[in-house]
């Protein structure tokens, strides 16, 4: 428990302590029931909303963590991404990770052996799932297991594999600094996307320079406080729209002056518009 005397810094810091020890572990191991010679395993599950899937991990396989409906926030280290359908996020085996399920969603996982895919990526990323995988992933999802190398199962399987390493990566990510001050500031992010507060607003709060959270951002998150904000508050969009929510409340809640300024932004960071990319 933290004494809700202690001042917002200190509190700050001790809450940091906590959460990096959370970022820091893995959580329960779940190895899956097919062994090393099974290429790939697909898992179907269905999720009421707002089940929380606690911290884990598969200590001998990558997953694909993919939504055929609803939206996922997955939490891994210290990084948040947002996952709505059409596309997936990349854990890489070993990888401690907690899921929330935005609305009812239908999860469909594929779970890959590493000695089948020795290029695959070394962190998390969010990724575009293509038509062709979509319906791949679905066919997956009633495979008997284990299956022959050289059956129609396993042509599927190994076509699977090539399609999966040929994903484009895409910016859902949001960083989670490690410093109590910019976490400070995260936390209000999240809480409130909504808050205009400038940097010198934050560095009056903080009782720090303003180049101490410029130099803080461009260190533990590689970008501006600028985009740190913007990036946030298009990532809060995303669950908002994902769940039906009209672009036009959903610009206003999170302080933009007009649905076509937030259309305008949402473009430029993701290429597309916000009615173009649930499609």
């Amino acid at each position: 428990m933290v004494d809700s005397s202690t001042t917002p810094i200190l509190r700050d810091m001790v809450m940091h302590l906590l959460e990096k020890d959370i970022a820091s572990r893995k959580g329960r191991r779940m190895p899956l029931p097919v062994g090393p010679d099974t290429a790939v395993y697909c898992k179907a599950r269905d999720y009421d909303a707002t089940t929380p899937i606690p911290l884990h991990h598969h200590p001998d396989r990558h997953q694909l963590i993919y939504a055929e409906t609803g939206v996922l926030v997955v939490r891994a280290g210290m990084g948040r991404w947002v996952v709505p359908s059409t596309r997936a996020i990349w854990m890489p085996a070993g990888i401690g990770h907690q899921v929330h399920c935005i609305g009812a969603v239908r999860m469909r996982s594929l779970y890959i052996a590493p000695s089948h895919m020795p290029q695959a990526p070394a962190t998390p990323s969010a990724v575009s799932i293509t038509p062709l995988l979509a319906a791949l992933i679905h066919a997956a999802a009633s495979v008997a297991q284990p299956y022959h190398e050289h059956s129609r199962d396993g042509r599927l399987m190994r076509l699977i594999l090539d399609e999966v390493q040929t994903l484009p990566v895409l910016p859902l990510h949001l960083p989670e600094p490690s410093d109590p001050r910019l976490r400070r500031i995260g936390r209000q992010l999240e809480r409130h996307p909504d808050d205009a507060s400038t940097l010198q607003d934050w560095a009056a709060r903080l009782q720090v320079d303003v180049k101490t959270i410029q130099r803080l951002c461009a260190r533990e998150l590689g970008m501006t406080f600028g985009q740190w904000r913007q990036q946030a508050r298009l990532l809060r969009a995303l669950e908002r729209l994902a769940v039906g929510e009209k672009v036009i409340d959903v610009a206003l809640a999170l302080g933009y002056e007009s649905p076509s300024a937030f259309a305008t932004m949402f473009k430029r960071r993701f290429g597309l518009t916000p009615s173009q990319f649930f499609r």
